[in-house]
């Protein structure tokens, strides 16, 4: 298989081919793509190439991985948070909550748990990155979220591919015993394979709804309302 600084050398490449190509063909001068998004979206594919490797059981891919994107998510988090009105202090406490859950709670349940080329090197997996990239970032319109979305997705694609490529001995014109297991879509363990499609399944409720519930809590702070007020009226409306 490829190894982690091919794996972050394509990707990083790949970023800035697409971080380039938003800029001259999505950027207008009324802003749809900004410049700023761009560059961000060019960022997130070059941490998309090293996604994969969370699965890794020890050595430089896990412990890099867990530890760029434990201080990535908060920071992406802000922008989030300030949009829905969260205050300052409140942000503060969410980002450092958000690195310690990451940096240290992710960390124990990646070793305990997943097995290298297990159900993160899948293209279920790269649609779950797509997913959570779409709901972490912020951005004033949906083809800003989706676009840097649509970067995590390119970087985590470039990784199973790559493996893909490791997984042929073009010397002796054969397969490795690895190939395919990059790109799957189901793996060896029932439960493993459930557990990713549920997660795949509700991510993807929870970014149909999103805009919505983005707009709707816009309006209310718009109307005066507090954000606790607004957050127990969401979760009366979910249990209902």
């Amino acid at each position: 298989m490829a190894g982690f600084k091919t794996h972050i050398t394509t990707s990083s490449i790949l970023g800035v081919a697409y971080g380039g190509a938003g800029a001259l063909w999505l950027h207008s001068p009324s802003d749809e793509i900004p410049i700023a998004t761009c560059i961000l979206g060019a960022g997130l594919c070059s941490v998309g190439g090293m996604l994969p490797d969370l699965d890794s059981d020890t050595g430089v891919p896990l412990r890099e991985t867990v530890a760029f994107i434990a201080a990535t998510v908060p920071l992406l988090l802000m922008d989030r948070l300030s949009q829905m009105g969260v205050s300052s202090e409140a942000m503060v406490a969410a980002g450092v909550v958000a690195y310690l859950v990451i940096r240290f709670g992710l960390l124990a349940v990646l070793k305990k748990f997943t097995v290298h080329r297990g159900m993160f090197h899948s293209l279920p997996a790269a649609m779950i990155a797509a997913e959570i990239g779409f709901l972490l970032c912020s951005g004033e319109t949906l083809e800003q979220r989706y676009y840097k979305g649509g970067g995590l997705l390119l970087g985590f694609m470039s990784h199973l591919i790559l493996d893909e490529i490791w997984s042929v001995d073009f010397s002796h014109a054969r397969l490795k015993s690895s190939f395919g297991t990059a790109t799957k879509l189901w793996g060896s363990s029932r439960l493993a394979n459930a557990g990713i499609y549920i997660v795949v399944i509700m991510l993807g409720l929870i970014v149909w709804k999103d805009p919505g519930f983005v707009s709707s809590v816009e309006t209310q702070l718009k109307q005066g309302k507090s954000v606790q007020h607004i957050a127990m009226e969401e979760l009366r409306t979910l249990f209902r």
